[in-house]
């Protein structure tokens, strides 16, 4: 389900947009029009979809239109041109009175720069909104303080300010967005002016309390790897405010869709982006107690394999079978394969990235398997998956350190390995 939509938006500043346009749809340069018009495109012909309770990250260098995107979202900025749906509501065609409604009951926004007034204490602060909203003052205040504990600042509301660390500051923009529980949350480049260390943190808290919150978040940045971190799915926006590509992070990094999104992902590190799930494949296996060491050594030595994984009927994994071990019990005319399960599995969920993996690769004698939440096997991950995912630097300087018997060890596994 889609909360917001933006369909053929443009900004242009400037008199006379009107004669922008046309050289617009002749694909004239952004500044070849600011020569001849004397106006600038900030967004042109901008259309994308929001789903409910994803993180939107819109990326792009500087003077690409991201935070004037984001403006426009809630008529900071006025659009040139254009629809922004809002629960099928458009935006655009609305009176100032039902805007200020939607920005105070549908909509919040978080600013680069705390936004936060000094002379107003913590409480205060994150109260503001709602105040203005004229919401009672018992009231406000009780959802200030839940907001407040629920960005970790439980303690602080008396304090003011200056007496926070910038990462505490951002809390408590973050707090006061979150006080009028909006639908929409817009973060524009919110951790831009963190200390790296601090940002990386206010990052992992964010993704904590999207876990808890489920809100629709549209997050502008310039870095690549906040975008990556972030997004459920992300925009990059070009020279103009045109849109490049939309994808998830996973799609952006593996098929750039021109040379502009290519350049800005050639020095990413896929290992900390793709997941698990997408290099996974489909195991060989057999289901207990239907099947015995004689379908075991059946499908083995169809598949010129060593090794298979071993499930219950409800796909649980239950650990993996040698071909050996189900040859002997196959020759002592036994029928129950469980003494021969092997355990010593190593497992991982569909969402870790591939680097977590690869230490997994290299010590286990087996590929690592894929399982949910109620331990069922989806898939499994061999060394030689993991190795493709990984830059070549990165792959050198690992075999580099690995002995023959690590690269190549004594039956690693069978399985698609």
């Amino acid at each position: 389900m889609n909360i917001v939509e933006v369909k053929n938006l443009y900004k242009i500043f400037g008199k006379d947009t009107g004669d922008v346009y046309p050289l617009l749809r002749q694909n004239t340069s952004k500044e070849k029009i600011l020569e001849e018009t004397g106006c600038v495109v900030a967004l042109n012909d901008v259309n994308l979809e929001i789903k409910k309770g994803e993180t939107f990250v819109l990326m792009g260098l500087s003077g690409s239109g991201k935070s004037t995107f984001i403006r426009c979202l809630n008529r900071l900025i006025e659009p040139t041109k254009g629809e922004i749906l809002i629960n099928g509501n458009n935006v655009t065609e609305l009176s100032s009175e039902k805007l200020r409604e939607v920005r105070r009951k549908t909509m919040s926004m978080v600013f680069q720069n705390f936004g936060l007034f000094p002379h107003r204490t913590v409480l205060t602060n994150v109260e503001y909104g709602l105040e203005v909203a004229g919401e009672e003052k018992e009231v406000r205040e009780k959802k200030a303080m839940e907001s407040l504990e629920l960005v970790g600042l439980k303690g602080y509301e008396q304090s003011f300010p200056h007496e926070l660390s910038g990462g505490m500051q951002q809390r408590v923009g973050l707090a006061r967005a979150l006080a009028n529980d909006p639908e929409v949350l817009l973060m524009d480049e919110a951790f831009s002016a963190l200390d790296p260390l601090i940002r990386t943190q206010m990052q992992d808290e964010l993704l904590d309390l999207q876990e808890k919150m489920h809100k629709t978040i549209v997050f502008i940045t310039h870095d690549l790897d906040e975008a990556l971190k972030l997004g459920d799915r992300i925009a990059i926006l070009g020279s103009g405010g045109v849109v490049r590509q939309i994808g998830t992070p996973e799609e952006i990094l593996n098929n750039p869709a021109d040379s502009y999104v290519k350049s800005f992902v050639e020095n990413v590190d896929k290992t900390k982006v793709i997941k698990a799930s997408t290099i996974m494949k489909k195991p060989l296996t057999i289901t207990i107690p239907k099947d015995g060491p004689n379908m075991a050594v059946r499908k083995l030595e169809k598949a010129g394999l060593s090794t298979l994984f071993v499930t219950d009927s409800h796909r649980i994994l239950q650990g993996v079978v040698r071909i050996d071990d189900a040859v002997l019990l196959q020759k002592k005319k036994q029928s129950d394969i469980v003494p021969i399960i092997d355990t010593d599995v190593s497992i991982t969920s569909p969402e870790t990235p591939v680097g977590d993996l690869l230490n997994a690769a290299w010590e286990n004698k087996y590929p690592v398997a894929v399982v949910d939440d109620y331990h069922r096997l989806l898939g499994i991950v061999d060394r030689a998956s993991i190795l493709a995912e990984v830059d070549s630097d990165y792959e050198n300087v690992l075999l580099s350190d690995a002995t023959p018997e690590k690269v190549l060890p004594e039956n690693s596994g069978g399985v698609n390995d």
